[in-house]
């Protein structure tokens, strides 16, 4: 009844509901019945202007329709491209039109090619006017689809181009709050797909971009730029003949005289891709060489300015010249045979070492292309014919006083050292030379880690001419300084500790390795033996020497071995040897036992262990793990010692044996997860004990980090899926039962058991309350690092501390080392089991009872509350505290006029940050910030007037209003 309704209204109504339902059904539909939907659709596009929409709809449907007769397709868009005018429908109405175009053109390219060119002008008909961005994104891509699917263009080329490129440069500011998600950025990339996609379009397109170029909007520059870079992708020299000069003419231009570095960048990035163009093409022989002629228009233009040093088009025009240069093997030996040689002469004609250094960085721009290439034949390359000048000029960088100008030298030695074959062998030996001179003499600091990390690059290069002649030298600079007391004077100290920094820079080929660490080795026992003062801080450098070398090596299989069972028996044994000699009163060893060179050890020894093969990690464990436990000393270098090793054992004569528990840390804490630690619940419950008992702080917090390390990777117990365990003993005042020992996991339940048993009235009362709570803390971190249920009733524990007057400061310090990243323990480059978003879980459990507590506590405890949540709340990330923030504000704001001077720290630490990212939020309380703000700046704590003046200067990115 409707369709056939005389009121048009009524009608449409009637073929929308019909459109509606064969767009929920058309893949039911059977050829005969799309037939018939199909011829009586065509006819509905000649009805009254109101039908046509939902006519539309169902065209959209049936062109969906798998089963469509051929032909139907093609006859589908001659109607609608006879009958309906596009362009005055609504843009729903024209976007339906595009999809059933773009419908058919995925399904029957056949028959649609079979149009010929009426297609592509039917299409440009449609096109001709659209303004909305949703629908040219679309129309877009039916273009790409027209050219990069070879449908025929005919004589409708310019009339395509026409109707995309009236587009050009894109000007569309999305509108606030758009829903539809449309950038200006996706209009742009779009349309310069299209103009891009054909060489047919460049007679038209080039005269445009030049256009473009010389216009003074800098975003119409940009786009003309980036398109002409995306042109010569496919262009070659038949369309860029005619338009070479004047592009040339419109980049040298702007290159000379932008301010913007986006414009200078783009232009080179299109000189680039047009010198690249050229140098594929293919010439006949009668053909003009293009590339020749365009080179040498660049040469003429640019070479002259690169004789004037000290004037602006110096650099743009190397700039220019280099963009070229990269462009081709044979634009590189065409420019730098052009180049190379008018460098080194200016750089022989001008003495200043400020001219020198321009100069000399214009040749190292060079010199960083030929990289490109790598190795060429001799009778090619510019650069080899000129290696006599160029050698002389950069080792003449490398004795100028000028730091600046020794520093460019530095990275051009060190690339030149890059190209195969380029040193001969007595030049390497002048590299080794100077590089010597500028590492130990050179007074300034830059230039003498510039010349280690270019020791460092070269040495896998040539390890033979390193390891022969480089090593040799530094193990004799190091030992030349000590006088025979072995006194060592303040200059020549400052040498030796080159000398360990350079010796491990060196370390970068396993070869070199073997010849440096027995040199670290034997300079470290030197050092133990001597009695002269500053020794501990010049252990504490051969350590970091010893733990760069191991860094270095740990990609390297063969040396992370070599490294590991050289250096981890030879520190234990100098260690067990000195800590003995503590033992019976003798003082030859004593500084090895100093907490600052304990701690130096510890990252050589892990970082030597982290990367071992799980074979040889447990053939290395079944050595360590005896020597601690059972004193079993006979795999140890050197192993005749004058008592028996009992780091486990009572006894004050036994203290400085309990503090090489730091190196046992570093070792089983940073074993691969698979593999087995013998005796492994004996050596929990021993480091258990020393945690509680131990008077020393350093030896109670590693053996704690060491127990923690551990139990992180254990395997899973009862606890692990649920809290089975009931109320926690901790927070009742129980005490936890014995579970049976029968499996790994039930092992842990009863090691975290008697943890739990231990911690209880340690923190009660008495004098290892400090132990206790460390203990604590660092259990409590390896079981929420690995979402192991315990954790909550631990973190309660910490929580219920903070209202301690002794230890409520230290316990709020405790949230900082739960949330941080451990150096030496806990963290994933020591295979720790460190789940994803424990930090974001932690924040979600505790934060509410941190606010919580900080309510209902009295005045004397609520700045450890602050305290311990602004700990949180400074190692959450960002993104997840800007969601918090609103209701956490308050809290910050109070926190910040407490007096503790750590709890003021932590806070600006994690407003500042916020004031960036929430401006929104942070407006709101902007006076109360500033009034805070200002009056921390006259903290008697530099620390915090630092971190105040930073967030003063935050606020001035908030909205101008605002501010």
């Amino acid at each position: 009844f409707c369709l056939e309704n005389t009121d048009p209204r009524t009608r449409g109504r009637g073929i929308q509901l019909l459109s509606q339902v064969l767009l929920q059904c058309y893949s039911l539909l059977q050829e005969k019945e799309v037939l018939h939907l199909v011829l009586f659709y065509e006819s509905r596009l000649q009805d009254h202007h109101l039908v046509i929409p939902s006519v539309l709809q169902g065209l959209r449907a049936l062109s969906m329709c798998e089963v469509l007769p051929p032909g139907l397709a093609v006859s589908v868009l001659k109607a609608i491209f006879q009958e309906v005018h596009v362009q005055s429908l609504l843009q729903l109405d024209r976007h339906t039109v595009y999809s059933i175009i773009t419908n058919f053109m995925s399904t029957r390219e056949e028959e649609l090619k079979g149009l010929g060119a009426d297609f592509t002008f039917g299409f440009i008909q449609v096109m001709d006017g659209e303004k909305d961005p949703r629908n040219l994104l679309v129309a877009f891509q039916i273009v790409r689809d027209l050219i990069t699917k070879d449908y025929a263009l005919g004589p409708f080329v310019e009339e395509l181009f026409e109707v995309t490129s009236c587009y050009f440069p894109v000007d569309f500011t999305p509108p606030p709050n758009d829903p539809h998600g449309i950038q200006r950025e996706d209009l742009i990339l779009s349309l310069r797909a299209v103009l891009s996609s054909t060489p047919q379009f460049a007679e038209f397109l080039l005269p445009l971009l030049i256009e473009k170029l010389d216009s003074e909007l800098q975003s119409a520059k940009l786009d003309s730029l980036q398109t002409l870079t995306a042109c010569c992708a496919i262009y070659g020299q038949k369309e860029l003949q005619e338009f070479l000069p004047s592009l040339w003419s419109s980049l040298r231009r702007e290159v000379f005289q932008t301010a913007s570095e986006k414009i200078e960048a783009e232009c080179l990035a299109a000189l680039h891709a047009l010198s690249a163009c050229l140098s594929r093409s293919v010439l006949s022989s009668d053909a003009e060489d293009l590339l020749d002629s365009f080179l040498s228009s660049i040469l003429q233009d640019c070479r002259h300015h690169l004789c004037e040093p000290d004037m602006k088009l110096v650099w743009p025009s190397a700039k220019l010249l280099q963009a070229a240069a990269g462009a081709s093997l044979r634009t590189y030996h065409r420019v730098t045979s052009s180049v190379l040689p008018l460098l080194l002469e200016q750089y022989t004609n001008h003495p200043q070492s400020s001219q020198r250094r321009t100069i000399l960085e214009m040749l190292l721009g060079f010199l960083e292309l030929q990289q490109k290439w790598g190795h060429v034949e001799e009778d090619e390359s510019t650069l080899l014919s000129l290696q006599a000048p160029v050698c002389s000029v950069v080792f003449s960088a490398l004795t100028d006083p000028s730091v600046q100008l020794q520093l460019v030298g530095i990275k051009a030695l060190t690339l030149l050292g890059s190209l195969q074959g380029f040193l001969s062998s007595s030049d390497l030996e002048l590299v080794v030379d100077h590089l010597i001179r500028l590492t130990l003499h050179e007074e300034d600091s830059q230039s003498s880690e510039a010349a280690m990390e270019a020791a460092g690059s070269l040495a896998p290069i040539y390890p033979k001419v390193f390891s022969g002649h480089m090593v040799p030298r530094l193990e004799k600079e190091l030992q030349s300084g000590r006088a025979e007391k072995g006194a060592i004077s303040r200059s020549h100290r400052s040498v030796q500790q080159r000398c360990l920094q350079a010796l491990a820079a060196v370390s970068t080929h396993t070869s070199i390795v073997k010849e440096t660490v027995p040199v670290l080795l034997q300079h470290l026992q030197k050092v133990q033996k001597g009695n002269e003062a500053g020794k501990i801080q010049e252990m504490v450098s051969v350590c970091q020497s010893l733990h760069r070398v191991a860094l270095q090596c740990q990609q390297d299989a063969e040396g992370c071995w070599y490294f590991h069972q050289t250096v981890v028996p030879c520190l234990l044994a100098m260690a067990v040897q000195a800590a003995m000699q503590e033992s019976t009163h003798l003082l030859l060893g004593k500084a090895l036992l100093e907490e600052e060179v304990l701690a130096a050890m510890v990252p050589v020894i892990s970082a030597a262990t982290t990367h071992l093969s799980p074979e040889l990690a447990a053939q290395s464990v079944s050595h360590v793990v005896p020597l601690f436990l059972d004193g079993e000393v006979s795999f140890l270098p050197q192993n005749s010692f004058p008592c028996s090793f009992q780091p486990f054992g009572d006894g004050e004569c036994l203290e400085a044996q309990r503090r090489l528990v730091a190196l046992l840390m570093a070792f089983v804490c940073s074993l691969p997860r698979n593999v087995a630690i013998p005796q492994q619940e004996w050596l929990l419950r021993e480091l258990l004990a020393l945690s509680c008992s131990c008077n020393c702080p350093f030896t109670a917090t590693t053996a704690a980090k060491c127990f923690a390390g551990l139990v992180n990777k254990h395997p899973a117990g009862r606890w692990a899926g649920v809290d089975a365990m009931g109320p926690c003993p901790l927070l009742a005042g129980g005490m936890a039962q014995p579970v049976p020992s029968v499996s790994p996991g039930h092992q842990l339940d009863e090691i975290l058991q008697l943890a739990v048993n231990r911690m209880e009235p340690g923190l009660a009362e008495g004098p290892c309350r400090t132990q206790a709570l460390t203990l604590l803390l660092w259990v409590t971190k390896a079981l929420v690092l690995r979402y192991h249920p315990l954790s909550s009733c631990l973190t309660d524990k910490l929580l219920g501390l903070l209202g301690d007057t002794e230890l409520g400061p230290a316990a709020a310090d405790g949230f900082s080392l739960l949330m941080a990243e451990s150096p030496d323990v806990l963290h994933k480059g020591c295979h720790a089991d460190v789940r994803i978003m424990f930090r974001q879980r932690f924040f979600t459990d505790n934060v509410p009872k941190l606010v919580q507590g900080f309510h209902g506590a009295g005045p004397d405890v609520k700045a450890n509350y602050l305290k311990g949540l602004s700990h949180v709340l400074n190692h959450l990330p960002k993104p997840v505290l800007v969601t918090e923030l609103p209701t956490l504000l308050s809290l910050l704001l109070e926190a910040l006029s407490c007096s503790d001077r750590v709890v003021q720290l932590s806070t600006l630490s994690c407003l500042q940050p916020l004031l960036l990212e929430a401006p929104q939020i942070m407006s709101l309380h902007v006076d109360t910030l500033v009034t805070k703000f200002l009056s921390l700046t006259s903290s008697p704590t530099m620390a915090v007037r630092i971190a105040a003046l930073r967030c003063a200067h935050a606020l001035t990115c908030l909205p101008t209003p605002v501010v």
